[in-house]
């Protein structure tokens, strides 16, 4: 069965940084793309950064140059490191598998930028 369970979120000042990380299983981990995706309040579900299994990354334009993905296969993780973060990154964060899909499998970590 597949799980991510995903982690780190929390209250943080404009500006500020936070580290999510997202841990996988129930599926061969290292040959899948895995991608974070958010769903803002009264928004949709939105992919902002996908990773390939050989380390490439992809950003959406907003979060470009502010956030990293990065995954280590050895462990079944990915990680998202925010910063700089804007009040307009507030939102539900999610892990999915593949590239940049919406589809995500786990309940998510919040993430709230407010002073």
């Amino acid at each position: 069965e597949v799980q991510v369970v995903e982690s780190g979120g929390g209250l943080v000042q404009p500006g500020g940084s936070l580290r999510l990380s997202c841990a996988a299983s129930g599926f061969p981990f290292s040959h899948y793309s895995m991608t974070w995706v958010r769903q803002a309040p009264g928004a949709g579900l939105a992919s902002i950064s996908s990773i390939a299994p050989n380390h490439i990354p992809w950003y959406e334009d907003s979060v470009k140059g502010r956030f990293t993905i990065t995954r280590d296969n050895s462990k079944n993780m990915v990680y998202l490191e925010l910063n700089s973060l804007k009040t307009e990154d507030t939102a539900m964060y999610y892990c999915a598998l593949g590239y940049r899909t919406t589809d995500p499998r786990g309940r998510g970590t919040q993430v709230t930028v407010s002073s």
